[in-house]
């Protein structure tokens, strides 16, 4: 499907465009993803008919634009946190020439790498909704629509929003960047970790870490970290601590909430021992759902690490 050409003829024609092969339909929901009764009651709208003002964009792209639905992607979405640090990758996911502003007809378009090239993946922007609540992603401001219009296209290419429900996140990085990935094992870690960390960081890598666990079922620890669930690593650093140096590292949890209480965490003592500069730099206490640890605890609480860019 050409964009460009489809999006013409609408704005030609005065109409929204509906896309035939991926419809407003079950058959694009995938038939066990819910019980039949509640898949009988999805209703599709278009975020001109929710929102008075949507925008595709606003202020920018952020990971705390994205916050999970019901939908199990979360290791689609913990790669996308990680691709929103690094714009580089951005720009070929996220094509800057659409929006709701000039020229909307309904229709979005995002790449994605497959097999060796960039393939554009064209929709409509009717999104599924359950009982008035998103069944897809769901933005954190209500009128910004790049997260759940950029899912959608994600669910065509995998061919239903069901084929989301689990997955890999080594796969997402790659299907984001056309970069490589390699994982290593958090049970067995490389003796320099912290460093490797840190230097994937520096050299702006994308990162992501996940639990043990059976995904399905979504097991929240009470010191706050969730099983079988996949995480956006979104900072290592070394810093100044008591009468020496401590290695932390910045973790997000894709469903927008949801924080470790453990050591170094929002709330924790720790802080109080860290220099103001390095404090006011590093410490943002809000339930965004995003939080530091030491790497000790990261070792202990996360299997695996997942490290993607475009060279290896």
């Amino acid at each position: 499907q050409d964009f460009k050409d489809l999006r013409a003829l609408c704005l030609s024609q005065g109409l929204l465009f509906e896309d035939a092969t991926f419809p407003a339909h079950v058959s694009s929901i995938g038939p066990t993803l819910l019980p039949e009764e509640k898949l009988r009651q999805i209703q599709w709208k278009r975020p001109t008919e929710l929102q008075r003002n949507p925008y595709l964009i606003m202020d920018g792209v952020s990971r705390f634009d994205i916050m999970q639905g019901e939908i199990g992607d979360c290791w689609m979405l913990a790669a996308l946190g990680s691709l929103t640090l690094r714009k580089q990758f951005l720009e070929n996911v996220l094509p800057k020439d659409q929006g709701f502003q000039d020229d909307y007809a309904g229709i979005f378009h995002f790449q994605f790498w497959q097999y060796g090239e960039w393939v554009d993946v064209v929709i409509d922007d009717r999104l599924p909704f359950l009982n008035g609540r998103y069944l897809s992603v769901h933005p954190r401001t209500s009128n910004e629509f790049w997260p759940s219009l950029l899912e959608k296209a994600y669910a065509k290419l995998r061919g239903s929003y069901q084929n989301l429900n689990g997955g890999y996140l080594s796969d997402a990085l790659v299907d984001l960047t056309g970069g490589v990935q390699v994982q290593f094992s958090l049970k067995d870690p490389p003796p320099d970790l912290e460093e490797i960390l840190k230097a994937a960081d520096k050299s702006r890598c994308l990162m992501g870490c996940s639990t043990s666990g059976q995904s399905r079922r979504n097991i929240e620890l009470r010191n706050g970290i969730v099983q079988g669930h996949a995480y956006t690593v979104t900072g290592a650093v070394k810093i100044p601590y008591k009468n020496g140096w401590k290695h932390i590292i910045r973790i997000w949890n894709p469903w927008g909430h949801g924080e470790w209480k453990g050591p170094w965490s929002d709330d924790s003592p720790q802080w109080n021992c860290v220099e103001p500069k390095y404090r006011e730099t590093l410490l943002r206490n809000k339930d965004d759902g995003e939080f530091w640890m030491s790497c000790e605890n990261f070792q202990e609480q996360f299997s695996w690490l997942y490290i993607c860019n475009s060279t290896p």
